[in-house]
């Protein structure tokens, strides 16, 4: 299926003298006629205004497990039907996905309703909704407005998997419209994401501390040798998140392989346990991803220290919560957990 009239963007105004500024995302992009964004799917067109390009133009699908966006604390060991596009507004020299965010390509189209009556299908694979991910979603943000309103109609969950760069006002009109967020905080500098990204750190931390007001947050830290891994930066992260999200909120710190154009060795071992031991300090719930390392990506109870989900890479998680109680102690943990 293809769809060759061209869909309004949101958030943009024109200018007198010919094109427009995009207001998707703090890049705020001057877009002359027949150009197009930073983020490469959002366009000038003659006669139309500022268009999006990629309007149900998928690059991936898949039924994911929900522990792979990561969500470890959003219905643990269900699945969730996970799409995405092509683009990004942001130049992550480390993008662990450029084959898709670094580029644009016409690939199959699909419509709201055909992701939602897939979702509906998976529904007996234990899938819970939509997931817009594997490149940068908010890029996406017309089709997954009109994804996620029928998502929700269906009775269905939405997620966001996102590096949280989108301007207050679109991002709070999106909201109200998903269930869980994880936001990629890429480091702890803006000097990081200037030289490393193209970007900027506190539109991520406001956004994020936004979103917490709405739904379900877990974030992501890719832990990148020399670059982010200094003491001052991960224990600022960890304070951060405990003073403005809280002591709950599930951090997944993520192990660096070399990638696009960035090519140091990956992230040592000892680097990783070092970072969980100094955000645990602050935090109760501090995961690694990308480790071979025993009881990592399990959850203990921060009061007992009970083992409350037990999670491996080829298996489904067991989990030993009840409710969302600790099995051993009984207290209340920042689980949502489908009956």
């Amino acid at each position: 299926m293809t769809c060759d009239t061209p869909t309004k963007a949101a958030a943009y105004f024109h200018l007198e003298n010919g094109g427009a500024r995009c207001e998707l995302c703090p890049n705020s992009c001057l877009i002359p006629p027949g150009q197009t964004g930073l983020c490469r799917v959002r366009q000038y067109q003659e006669g139309y205004g500022l268009v999006t390009t990629s309007y149900g133009n998928v690059s991936a699908i898949a039924l994911d497990p929900i522990e792979k966006k990561p969500l470890y604390h959003f219905y643990p060991g269900t699945n969730i039907l996970s799409l995405g596009t092509f683009g990004c507004n942001l130049r992550c020299r480390f993008c662990q996905n450029w084959h898709i965010s670094q580029s644009t390509k016409a690939a199959d189209t699909i419509t709201p309703q055909a992701v939602v009556q897939m979702a509906k299908e998976y529904k007996a694979a234990n899938c819970i909704g939509v997931a817009f991910t594997y490149n940068e979603p908010t890029i996406w943000y017309e089709f997954i407005w009109d994804t996620a309103k029928a998502v929700h109609a269906a009775d269905l969950k939405n997620v966001l998997v996102t590096n949280g760069f989108i301007s207050s006002g679109p991002w709070q009109e999106l909201l109200p419209m998903i269930d869980a967020v994880n936001i990629d905080v890429k480091a702890w500098s803006e000097e990081f994401y200037r030289e490393l990204c193209g970007g900027s750190l506190q539109p991520v931390l406001d956004n994020a501390q936004t979103a917490a007001d709405y739904c379900h947050v877990e974030l992501t830290y890719l832990i990148i040798p020399g670059h982010n891994d200094d003491l001052a930066s991960l224990e600022g992260f960890a304070r951060w998140v405990r003073q403005w999200l809280g002591a709950g909120t599930p951090i997944h710190f993520s192990r660096y392989f070399p990638n696009y154009q960035l090519d140091i060795p990956p992230t040592p071992i000892g680097i990783m346990e070092k970072a969980q031991r100094i955000a645990s300090e602050w935090l109760d719930y501090v995961y690694l991803g990308n480790v071979e390392i025993a009881g990592a990506s399990h959850t203990y109870c921060p009061f007992c220290q009970a083992l409350v989900i037990e999670r491996s890479r080829s298996a489904a998680p067991r989990i030993y919560a009840t409710q969302g109680h600790c099995p051993d102690c009984g207290m209340k943990l920042p689980l949502i957990i489908g009956t």
